[in-house]
């Protein structure tokens, strides 16, 4: 069956509509979702990368803290939004990739229902402990926990967070066994921590790393494969005798799937000419986190492959929450 006059003329209206929206493109002020509090790292993060491309652009962007349930309120509110290109979110490692498993009914697909935009950065996670803390090395903590099990307390961003899992990947790899204390974000986990009300900390290593610089807090490892640049003294896991140990988070924007692709592609390569910007860079690398960048494609397939790498230490840590 050949399309109709009608179909041909609508097709082509559509076309030069979507062309001409990316054309015009922001016409406003654009949303932009963290699904955490502020103050943590991905907040952080969204915040210097957006101020960026604001100053080299004359976009205006309004950010919008939604946390809750690990992250997945702010993903679903992007994910229900218009898909014209005004509602963004910064998603990462645990909402996309992790909670997929970890959470029996989750109200969004990230696959499906979300149109990746672009990698921002990286960053591991860190193991802190309070200054005034005995533990002073990774062999200090692991041999507390196995004189006592389950005694030593460790807190977390949220259940189901990368810092929890990484946590939960930790133990089972030192064979010893903590009692996680989840937090709604990172400030109150910071404020007891400090404090000494919880043992240990597992955070991304951005919204720790001024209270590691002025001494509230002594740092025991960082989880990636290779020391963190500015924290150069501060072993790997690895290092510290668990050879292979590799854990880190990611950060990526996002729009609602259905986004127009020309919208997509221009807000990609803000984001990467933003990213090479020796001045972001380095703002990055001092909260800790390595700038990325990189297309909606190779975003898509690092989100694909988390959610079964992630999900394998899931189903294996036995968490599962509703």
């Amino acid at each position: 069956m050949h399309p109709t006059r009608r179909t041909l003329l609508a097709l082509a209206a559509a076309l030069i509509s979507t062309g001409a929206l990316a054309q015009s493109y922001p016409a406003k002020a654009i949303r932009v979702l963290v699904p955490f509090p502020p103050g943590g790292g991905t907040d952080i993060i969204a915040r210097e990368v957006t101020q960026k491309v604001s100053a080299s652009t004359g976009w205006t962007f309004v950010i919008d803290n939604k946390p809750g349930a690990g992250g997945n309120l702010g993903i679903d509110a992007a994910a229900k939004s218009p898909a014209d290109g005004y509602t963004l979110v910064l998603g990462q490692t645990s909402n996309l990739a992790i909670n997929p498993t970890l959470y029996t009914k989750l109200p969004y697909n990230p696959q499906k229902d979300l149109a990746p935009i672009g990698l921002v950065a990286s960053a591991p996670l860190i193991i802190v402990v309070p200054a005034q803390s005995a533990f002073k090395t990774v062999a200090d903590l692991v041999a507390a926990a196995k004189a006592k099990p389950g005694e030593v307390n460790f807190a977390s961003p949220g259940n189901g967070t990368v810092a929890h899992l990484t946590g939960e990947l930790f133990q089972k790899t030192a064979g010893v066994k903590f009692q996680h204390v989840p937090y709604k974000g990172a400030n109150q986990a910071l404020t007891d921590v400090i404090s000494g009300q919880v043992q240990i900390y597992v955070s991304s290593v951005p919204s720790v790393l001024q209270q590691v610089r002025t001494g509230k807090l002594r740092p025991l490892a960082v989880t990636s494969a290779k020391r963190v640049d500015d924290l150069p003294q501060t072993p790997t896991v690895g290092e510290s005798g668990y050879k292979g140990f590799d854990a880190v988070t990611w950060f990526g924007f996002l729009a609602p799937a259905g986004t127009p692709k020309d919208i997509v592609t221009r807000l990609n390569t803000e984001f990467n000419k933003a990213l090479q910007q020796p001045d972001l860079r380095k703002r990055l690398a001092d909260e800790g986190a390595t700038p990325l960048g990189g297309t909606p494609e190779q975003f898509a397939d690092l989100i694909r492959d988390d959610i079964v790498r992630w999900g394998k230490t899931v189903k294996e840590s036995g968490v599962r929450l509703d």
